[in-house]
């Protein structure tokens, strides 16, 4: 039993790092049908924009409650620019939207190649990060459970807003039928526009907590794009709910094939593993109920 903590912590800790670079892809593909490449580009402007802030605040202790709202300002208003000057045009051509955002993504990457060190920055962790946590007789670091709060602090914020606010309804109906919600006097532009400044958002928030775990580089962003929409099409697109144990879940298996494997190794059994379920199961693990499904 003892041997399974590791591998349950570390997962857990994992599977909150992946759920945050999936939430915004919960909003731009699950909600918005749009498949944003560049996704993993705004997490990683989030890690260097935590570096940036830390030039500015000599303190580390209180640069990283303010790096978290700068990033996720930064990266919205990259999305932001991004929605208005490209995706606008590509609504309902989720083809054409993956090749032009590969694109925006290798021009991101070469960006900050050109700014940064190749090898990246360091971003220095706050000291009421330093330590460790004791459970089950394995020391468990700081920073992780910062992920984990970070992660479950960002879904109850965003499941909340979708579900309370009225701009939450107005995205669901604007998802179930675009032109009918127009007809009702949705203003579906300004849904789109604002939808997609929170997902990427969201992204820069994860960059600022894979900043703290994983360190900076131009390629970072690559590394949890796939796996990220992964994780929303086996939690079912669309479905919060889904995305979060979907990205536990892919979070265990990774910790726990490391476990007994490789690193690189157990990326591709989970992989694997998230595309057979997906053969067996296509629709995820949620689905959104309508008439026909009722």
């Amino acid at each position: 039993m003892n041997a399974l903590v590791p591998p349950l912590l570390n997962g857990t800790a994992q599977g909150a790092l992946l759920l945050l670079a999936a939430l915004g892809l919960s909003l731009t593909f699950g909600q918005m049908g749009v498949i944003n490449m560049a996704h993993g580009e705004f997490l990683m402007i989030g890690a260097f924009t935590a570096y940036l802030v830390q030039q500015v605040i000599d303190s580390s202790d209180l640069s990283i409650p303010v790096a978290l709202p700068v990033a996720f300002v930064v990266a919205g208003l990259l999305g932001l620019l991004l929605e208005v000057s490209i995706i606008r045009w590509m609504y309902r051509r989720p083809l054409d939207t993956l090749l032009v955002t590969i694109g925006v993504s290798l021009i991101l990457q070469q960006a900050a190649l050109q700014t940064f060190p190749a090898q990246g920055v360091p971003v220095k962790q706050p000291g009421w990060l330093d330590g460790q946590l004791t459970i089950l007789g394995y020391s468990w670091p700081l920073r992780q459970s910062f992920t984990i709060v970070l992660a479950a602090a960002c879904v109850a914020i965003l499941s909340a807003w979708l579900k309370y606010t009225s701009f939450g309804r107005r995205i669901r109906a604007t998802v179930q039928n675009r032109d009918l919600a127009e007809t009702a006097g949705i203003s579906t532009r300004t849904v789109d526009r604002l939808t997609f400044f929170v997902g990427s958002g969201l992204a820069g928030v994860a960059g600022v907590a894979a900043s703290l775990i994983g360190g900076t580089n131009s390629q970072m962003g690559a590394q949890y794009i796939i796996p990220a929409f992964l994780v929303v099409a086996a939690g079912g697109i669309g479905q919060l709910k889904g995305t979060v144990i979907a990205a536990w879940a892919v979070g265990v298996a990774l910790s726990c094939f490391a476990y007994w494997t490789t690193g690189s190794l157990a990326q591709v059994l989970a992989l694997i593993l998230v595309i057979v379920f997906l053969q067996v199961r296509p629709q995820g693990l949620f689905t959104v109920r309508t008439r026909s499904l009722a």
